[in-house]
């Protein structure tokens, strides 16, 4: 089952809806549950709610995996300009947006201060950083990435999907090289084959982002989507995969 429902953002005085996933057993059991906090929240469950009208189909695969789960789905703002520097954890220049002054830091401390002790108050979560995870794609793989290096003590598995660091590389090798990270730690990168025709060195940039992590620890899945472009209907195809790496493998 999906619920809804607003939640301030102090970083932008005003709200984010979040879209939260619970085993359709939720209310009849007294379990705790894993917690996956994933961005744009409201392209994950739902084809109606969804900005260009297809999700991640993560409902349907979630009713039917194995391992139950809580998803927090974290709502952007709707502005493109908004969105981007919400999603961007540093300072950049871009060739496309121009200068981003980046609040994407401030974003992490909302989830860590604010949402996360929220979600583990009211609902049966395992806490523990070993049971939280933090997914997400484009910009948001970007987050993902960032949050598994820079909040390492809140969150042990990232899925970094197409992820768009290509601006941010020199603050990753940074951020990675001068950072620490337990052995515990798992990153899921991927890229499509199609997505890498129009944006050339992903696959690059990413194998030398996993290398950099690799040498702090972490243990990393490589995932080539093979026909994959830089949309929803590509990136569901990729959710059993880091799916199985984040919790099974």
């Amino acid at each position: 089952m999906v619920e809804k429902f607003d939640f301030w953002y102090g970083a932008a005085g005003e709200n984010r809806r979040i879209h939260l996933y619970l085993p359709d057993d939720y209310y009849n059991t007294d379990e705790r549950y894993a917690v996956l906090y994933m961005f744009d929240g409201h392209n994950l469950f739902f084809d109606g709610d969804a900005t260009f009208g297809k999700s991640l189909g993560l409902k349907e695969f979630l009713d039917n995996y194995w391992k139950k789960l809580i998803v927090v789905g974290m709502e952007c703002a709707h502005d493109d300009w908004k969105r981007v520097c919400e999603y961007c954890p540093y300072e950049l220049e871009s060739s496309y947006y121009g200068h981003i002054p980046g609040t994407g830091y401030h974003t992490f401390k909302w989830i860590e201060d604010s949402l996360k002790p929220h979600i583990d108050r009211n609902y049966r979560t395992v806490p523990f950083r070993e049971a939280t995870a933090i997914a997400g794609y484009s910009m948001g793989g970007m987050m993902a990435l960032y949050g598994i290096t820079h909040f390492n003590h809140i969150f042990s598995k990232s899925a970094a999907i197409s992820p768009a660091i290509a601006p941010a590389m020199d603050a990753f090798r940074y951020e990675i090289n001068t950072g620490v990270l337990n052995l515990d730690t798992r990153i899921f990168f991927s890229w499509g084959s199609v997505e890498q025709q129009h944006n050339h060195g992903i696959e690059n940039r990413i194998r030398e982002i996993e290398w950099l992590v690799q040498q702090k620890g972490a243990k990393t899945y490589l995932f080539k989507n093979e026909g994959g472009d830089h949309n929803e209907a590509s990136w569901q195809h990729e959710v059993p995969t880091w799916m199985w790496f984040l919790w099974e493998n």
